[in-house]
């Protein structure tokens, strides 16, 4: 049996029911990947920044959940830069079908 890929969920607080219904994808017992999330309710901390680089760091990559909650989600923003500077492949899907938020500067 390969490996299942290990893969960071990027989202905001606010697109949370949306983060679980992707992370129920890796129930599939044929899915080849494993989700994770660092998500919290309270502001971040140093400590919080630590833990979610360790886990951005031993993932293959990042899916980043894309809506309009993205444009002023302080930590999703954070979670970007970081997988942008652990070399990480980011990519963006839209959380919503009407909500078509471009999150361009943040993504490239």
């Amino acid at each position: 049996m390969a490996t299942k890929k290990v893969i960071f969920i990027a989202f905001a607080i606010e697109d949370e029911r949306q983060r679980d219904f992707l992370r129920g994808q890796s129930l599939n017992t044929r899915s080849p990947f494993e989700y994770i999330d660092m998500s919290v309710k309270n502001a971040y901390s140093t400590d919080w920044k630590t833990k979610v680089r360790t886990r951005i760091k031993r993932s293959d990559g990042v899916i980043v959940l894309v809506s309009k909650n993205s444009l002023n989600s302080s930590g999703q923003k954070w979670e970007i830069q970081c997988a942008r500077e652990e070399g990480k492949k980011i990519m963006g899907i839209y959380a919503y079908i009407g909500d078509r938020t471009n999150l361009q500067n943040e993504l490239s």
